[in-house]
């Protein structure tokens, strides 16, 4: 379980595309570490295979790849980083599983003030879910919606900490983000056999 606060971000040091997914490796300042331990890369909940100084490595399976944008990442890249909840902590952001639900695509970036504003395209499952001022996840970052200004369009408002702590400050036009839908807007539009 994670909150969409990231607190770090790294970049990727390693892709290489094997038979069963892809490895990653990833820069990242992240001291301590232990193998197994879950960690969300730009909004995926991912293992720790292995770690150094400085790095770890994580493994996305055939599975994770149809639903990501992982298969585009190449070294270089920057993710942002968010480790697991831990009991008692302060829950900053919102309940993130680290399941991301579809890849949306930035459609519009704005300035309105002292805010930048996305128009992001999202699939119909993150779409029917998205309310204006519920949460949805970008790249990991837990975001309020800000409007939806059209069918299966979501609009966020990003504020200058997040533009600086961030890799969304980055995002242009026709860039792809992962996307995930508010967990309880997912359960309440389950259990109403998916009505409005």
């Amino acid at each position: 379980m994670f909150t969409g606060i990231v607190t770090a971000v790294g970049s990727i040091r390693r892709a290489t595309q094997g038979s069963d997914g892809l490895s990653l490796e990833i820069a990242a300042p992240y001291a301590d570490l232990a193998a197994g331990e879950s960690i969300a890369v730009d909004g995926a909940c991912l293992t720790v295979e292995r770690m150094g100084e400085g790095w770890f490595s994580v493994h996305v399976i055939k599975t994770s790849l149809e639903r990501t944008n992982f298969g585009s990442f190449e070294s270089g890249r920057t993710v942002n980083l968010e480790r697991a909840l831990q009991v008692g902590e302060r829950l900053g952001g919102h309940l993130v599983q680290g399941h991301v639900d579809g890849v949306g695509t930035v459609e519009r970036v704005s300035q309105q003030e002292d805010a930048r504003i996305l128009d992001i395209r999202a699939p119909a499952q993150v779409a029917q879910v998205s309310i204006p001022l519920g949460s949805v996840t970008v790249d990991g970052v837990s975001l309020t919606v800000n409007a939806l200004p059209g069918a299966n369009l979501i609009q966020v408002s990003l504020i200058p900490f997040t533009l600086q702590h961030t890799t969304l400050g980055e995002r242009q036009p026709g860039d792809r983000v992962h996307l995930e839908g508010d967990t309880i807007g997912k359960y309440v539009w389950h259990l109403l056999g998916g009505k409005k």
